[in-house]
């Protein structure tokens, strides 16, 4: 993690060199900014890392502003911000979390709307995506994953906008397309994030939770059970519309009898799931 003083040293540093300088510096400070943020996603302090992340997500907003088009750094902010909200915000401040995971779509957008083609089949119909991601390869899949990561997540907590929902379609056609081609992406992520839009709804409204179980069960596999968000959201949401009482205790219980350090590169994901665990068994009354 860099501090305070020397993210505003940094920050100094590429508003004040000039040109080809400004971007060596960039890049010499990007890989600084990709090893703060492996310190961060492996920091188990869940305090700690929530007053360290901001620092380095405008760190990237400077770089940005210089090298508006770099995939990396603009990946590194689509995770940033949306990992903040999923972590620190969302259930507490869901205004706030909307914003968060808006920047965290809108900069990964940035990466998608770099290619043409892929451009204008987000301003398609899904079929067009759907039909264009055909095409696509692993090279596509860390852009794609973080911006449908924002945008599902911003959706999910949007459910009475009808503009909101309508993108739903494109967001899955974008996982459904990660599924596919790199599964084990980030612990099984896109298999998580299916198996959570095919449970939280209702079948009359388009809910399958059998779909929702196979991508829950994928994601458990890719991960060897380690990520333990998998198992809160298997809870949260398929055990919950299939009200399976036994199931959503028996998952949660998983995660907080599960120590932190069964994925040490992950520990920040981990405290968090042990922290949602226990606010769902809280007030597991109001779902059963």
């Amino acid at each position: 993690m860099h501090t305070p003083t020397e993210l505003i040293l940094t920050s100094a540093f590429l508003v004040l060199f000039p040109g080809c300088f400004r971007d060596i510096a960039i890049s010499t400070v990007g890989g600084m900014v990709d090893q703060g943020f492996e310190a961060f996603t492996s920091e188990g302090d869940l305090d700690f890392a929530q007053q360290a992340l901001p620092g380095n997500l405008k760190l990237l907003e400077v770089m940005l502003r210089n090298k508006p088009d770099d995939v990396r750094l603009l990946t590194l902010a689509s995770e940033g911000y949306a990992s903040y909200a999923m972590a620190f915000l969302e259930g507490t401040d869901d205004t706030r979390a909307q914003d968060f995971y808006l920047r965290g779509r809108d900069f990964g957008m940035h990466i998608l709307r770099q290619d043409a083609a892929l451009s204008r089949a987000l301003d398609g119909t899904p079929d067009d995506l759907v039909a264009e991601l055909a095409k696509r390869d692993k090279d596509d899949v860390p852009g794609i994953f973080w911006t449908a990561f924002s945008w599902g997540s911003y959706i999910q907590l949007a459910m009475s906008d009808p503009n909101a929902v309508a993108d739903l379609p494109r967001v899955q056609a974008m996982m459904e397309f990660v599924a596919r081609v790199d599964s084990g992406y980030y612990y099984g992520g896109a298999h998580l994030f299916l198996g959570a839009v095919w449970g939280i709804r209702p079948k009359m409204f388009g809910g399958d939770l059998e779909k929702s179980k196979l991508h829950f069960e994928t994601a458990l596999r890719l991960s060897d059970g380690k990520f333990l968000l998998t198992y809160v959201y298997y809870a949260r949401t398929y055990a919950v519309q299939a009200q399976d009482e036994a199931l959503f205790e028996e998952l949660l219980t998983k995660v907080r009898e599960t120590p932190l350090e069964v994925l040490p590169a992950f520990r920040l994901a981990n405290a968090v799931a042990k922290k949602k665990a226990e606010i769902l068994l809280a007030h597991k009354s109001d779902f059963f």
